[in-house]
């Protein structure tokens, strides 16, 4: 038999390779945006076009390269972070592998421009999928520029995974905020299709935060301080009252590196113990110092995961630090059963003492409480009738005997005209008859389905209704945020939202759709943003697909909700009238039948 296994071609090991390190467009902005913090650079611009599948380029003002350093920067397992297996378990540097740049070189066209500070001239070196086509002396500035041309080129089907320009903008976002709030002495600047986006200047912690978040993010910071022998811990929290609903601004970063650590976001959770509401999260810029030989980053080839040496301490001195903040910023109730609250001096009181004089007791000596008075009136609930002598009075149907009769009559019509058919089964189903046996509904899933058929229908065939506020809502978010409501603007005017202005932290609306009511509006757009960062929404219909959900499961009636007679058979009527009554928008069953035999078969078994 003849062999079978041979060893594969450089360019198609780079291009597995590149199946881990470069997932997306976002990938290869964080690994450009590291390179460019190894370096030294205090100044980093990032140039984007079409969310980055036309062109990502970073240009930074760090030490920049040799000519060789340059070519030997696109071979594989080429780094100068380490040299040696121990180094990895003592790192300093936000790259170490030696396959990023290898690994872009082989799914895109790169084009490196690098100088020295004392060099003349700098280097140019082009590639196309692997292969070098052009290397060159240049007349550039110091530091180092790498634009990344058609990621994906030559790998048509992981190009087509890729989604719409929106959700991959968002991630690119994600990664960009990461990196510049690891570090803020270092001025970031973020262009995408010739629009700014970000502008950084260097600052401190609190400033970059509210750089990044908006102006409105000061106000509901508390920060976090505290330094031992096992873990430096620094950063800030959020009041409790400015909790969200999804887990957007939560940051841990350890040794300036952003990491996710679901252990060490209960710790932070379990420390807001009683403050927060049911289903709410807090947001958290964490930054942790630890010795780095205390932590494994050699884990996943995105980094974002660390193995801890003592992650119970580390558990503990988190939640006890993240507690004693909010309780002493006066964040966190604190209660002192012990006080004798008859024991409090008011802070007017003076420390001589006032002088004070005896008090008069005035007497009414003619006062007599056995003393009959005719003129004292009984004060009763009911006016008394007038006393009459003619016995015919007392067959004279008084006002309430007449009222009691009326609602007698009243109740025995509604018993006789109409009988009860649906049934609400704690107060999350609903158990309707239907002729082959009984009907069991989920209330949610079937109002969902029923707001989802017509916000879609009022959104493409009808022209949406719009009611126009008295006061325009103004509304802070994001720069990210407000990027990807701009977006969709278009698509959310169709759906009956007017809007006024657009800032770079806020926007005012002057419109709402008619189904809205003005206090969820701030509710659905959040929903909507995130929806839309999980959704596929390529072709315009998908948009409003997307608009249409999220719409639907924001504004439908809840578990737990209490429904009349009259809403429990008008959300069955509603549920049956709908194109596709069986399953919600997000594909779930919305009821089950159970037919008489089934129920027979219940109790013959």
């Amino acid at each position: 038999m003849s062999d079978i296994i041979q060893l594969l071609p450089d360019h198609v090991a780079n291009q597995i390779a590149a199946g881990e390190v470069v997932q997306r467009p976002a990938s290869v902005v964080k690994e450009l945006l590291e390179n460019a913090i190894d370096a030294g650079s205090n100044n980093i611009k990032l140039l984007l076009k079409d969310a980055g599948k036309t062109l990502i380029q970073v240009i930074d003002n760090g030490k920049g390269m040799s000519t060789t350093d340059a070519r030997m920067s696109f071979e594989r397992h080429a780094t100068s972070k380490i040299q040696k297996a121990e180094d990895l378990f003592n790192l300093n540097t936000k790259g170490f592998r030696g396959e990023a740049l290898a690994s872009i070189a082989a799914i895109a066209h790169v084009e490196l421009k690098t100088k020295q500070d004392d060099e003349e001239l700098g280097t140019c070196i082009k590639i196309e999928g692997s292969k070098i086509v052009s290397q060159d002396f240049v007349s550039t500035s110091k530091g180092t520029s790498i634009a990344v041309k058609n990621l994906f080129y030559n790998i048509p089907a992981r190009r087509n995974f890729l989604k719409s320009d929106t959700v991959e903008t968002r991630h690119i976002i994600d990664e960009f905020q990461r990196v510049a709030l690891a570090h803020p002495n270092i001025a970031f600047l973020m262009h995408h299709n010739d629009n700014e986006v970000y502008h950084l200047k260097s600052s401190n912690l609190r400033k970059r935060i509210v750089s990044v978040f908006g102006t409105k993010m000061n106000e509901k910071l508390v920060p976090i301080n505290e330094y031992t022998d096992i873990v430096g811990i620094e950063g800030f929290v959020a009041k409790p009252e400015f909790s969200k609903r999804k887990r957007g601004e939560q940051f841990f970063f350890v040794n300036d590196r952003f990491i996710k650590s679901s252990y060490l976001n209960h710790a932070v959770v379990n420390a807001y113990d009683g403050l927060l509401e049911s289903g709410s999260h807090p947001s958290y810029f964490l930054y942790l110092t630890v010795p780095a030989n205390t932590i494994d980053i050699n884990i996943h080839p995105t980094k974002t995961e660390i193995k801890f040496d003592n992650e119970k301490a580390l558990y503990a001195m988190l939640r006890a630090t993240v507690k004693h903040s909010l309780g002493q910023y006066n964040v966190a109730p604190v209660l002192d059963f012990n006080r004798d609250a008859n024991l409090d001096t008011p802070y007017h009181f003076n420390s001589k003492p006032k002088s004070t004089s005896t008090p008069k007791i005035s007497v009414d000596p003619d006062f007599n409480p056995f003393k009959e008075e005719a003129s004292r009136e009984i004060h009763t609930p009911f006016k008394s009738e007038p006393k009459t002598e003619s016995w015919e009075s007392l067959y004279t149907p008084t006002i309430a005997d007449t009222e009691e009769e009326i609602q007698s009559e009243l109740f025995d019509n509604q018993q006789e005209i109409k009988t009860q058919k649906t049934f609400q089964i704690q107060r999350k189903y609903l158990l309707s008859s239907i002729k082959s046996g009984v009907v069991l509904i989920n209330q949610s899933l079937a109002h969902q389905r029923i707001l989802y058929e017509d916000f879609l229908e009022s959104i493409t065939v009808k022209e949406a209704n719009s009611q126009q506020l008295l006061f325009p809502v103004k509304i802070s978010y994001t720069s990210a945020e407000i990027e990807m409501i701009y977006t969709i603007k278009t698509e959310l005017e169709n759906a009956g939202f007017s809007f006024d202005e657009f800032t770079k932290d806020s926007v005012t609306i002057k419109g709402i759709p008619v189904s809205v009511t003005e206090s969820k509006i701030t509710i659905i757009l959040e929903e909507l943003l995130s929806d839309i960062d999980l959704e596929v929404p390529d072709a315009s219909f998908s948009h409003f697909d997307v608009m249409a959900k999220s719409f639907a499961k924001t504004l439908s009636i809840k578990t737990g909700t209490q429904l009349s007679e009259r809403e429990q058979e008008g959300l069955v009527n509603d549920l049956f009238s709908c194109k596709e009554p069986t399953v919600s928008p997000f594909g779930k069953p919305i009821f089950k039948t159970l037919t008489l035999n089934e129920i027979d078969n219940l109790f013959n078994s």
